[in-house]
């Protein structure tokens, strides 16, 4: 089987851990950096140009790894290869809504999977009506489109978030408004999917004196088992995503466990440090038992 990662370099650990991977099934594996393809359109069969050459027809399986600060682009070089009748761990449309928080977090509400109380507005005049929306202070401020922990401020006061609010909309940045669980204590739970299984799941927690859990903020993990109805949450909201690989964010409340986030690229580094899980493996078994049951059908 022919493989292209979509991937800026091969020496991030999840894209060195999916070569080794594929290359360990004997595969043909090729990285591919999607910032550097150009597509032409308008003029017969639509071609996806790389170093030259025409790659549309040279995979039979595409990886995207599409980071958030070009995920546009990234997202229209996957509905390429789709539209071409090549299999994708990630679907264009996928990708493009998790990018966006608040979509996301959108599609969740509309489809009854728990999330935390949200508010988002670009109104600088009602800005403490936001805030009393959730509660009060403290609240978390987020901006919509972010990754491993930027953009997420704690605000502890009403004086404080007025003054971060203000900011960021006076920069025509575009933010949304959380409550803070403070009984989820700077942990999170990030959960693995592949196909319809959850191949991996762990505990993230804080640094010491930062709410945030994320392992690229010097946070630390633990292997979690999931209850089976985090299990159901998490499989939902790949499903209604349109992501049959990708990683899924919950914090545990008083409520129950709520969904934060979705990410089309989720890391291996940590989860399989902290699991020993092979989440690299599971990946490529998974492709190799779909995509040929889909060319089959």
């Amino acid at each position: 089987m022919r493989i292209i990662i979509l991937s800026v370099s091969e020496n991030i650990y999840s894209t060195m851990r999916l070569i080794e991977e594929s290359k360990e099934h004997g595969h043909q594996v090729q990285v591919i950096n999607h910032t550097r393809c150009s597509v032409l359109i308008g003029q017969g069969k639509p071609k996806i140009i790389y170093e030259g050459k025409d790659i549309i027809d040279d995979a039979d399986v595409i990886i995207p790894r599409i980071g958030s600060s070009v995920f546009r682009h990234g997202a229209a070089i996957v509905k390429e290869f789709e539209m071409n009748g090549v299999f994708s761990t990630a679907h264009s449309l996928g990708i493009t809504r998790s990018q966006n928080k608040v979509r996301t977090l959108q599609i969740m509400n509309r489809k009854n999977v728990p999330i935390p109380k949200t508010v988002f507005s670009i109104n600088p005049d009602n800005i403490e009506e936001q805030i009393e929306l959730l509660g009060g202070a403290p609240v978390i401020i987020k901006l919509q489109e972010g990754t491993h922990g930027l953009g997420v401020i704690l605000a502890d006061s009403k004086k404080s978030a007025k003054s971060i609010i203000d900011t960021f909309i006076n920069m025509d940045t575009s933010i949304m408004l959380q409550e803070f669980v403070k009984e989820s204590n700077g942990e999170d739970i990030r959960a693995i999917v592949a196909g319809g299984n959850v191949i991996a799941s762990m505990k993230r927690i804080g640094a010491e004196g930062d709410f945030r859990s994320n392992i690229h903020r010097g946070g630390t993990g633990e292997s979690v088992t999931l209850t089976n109805k985090e299990k159901r949450t998490v499989l939902r909201a790949a499903r209604f995503l349109g992501l049959p690989v990708c990683g899924v964010d919950l914090i545990r409340s008083k409520r129950g466990s709520l969904l934060v986030e979705v990410n089309s690229t989720p890391g291996f580094q940590g989860i399989e440090a902290y699991t020993k899980i092979n989440v690299a493996q599971k990946i490529i078994k998974f492709i190799e038992k779909n995509r040929y049951v889909s060319k089959r059908l």
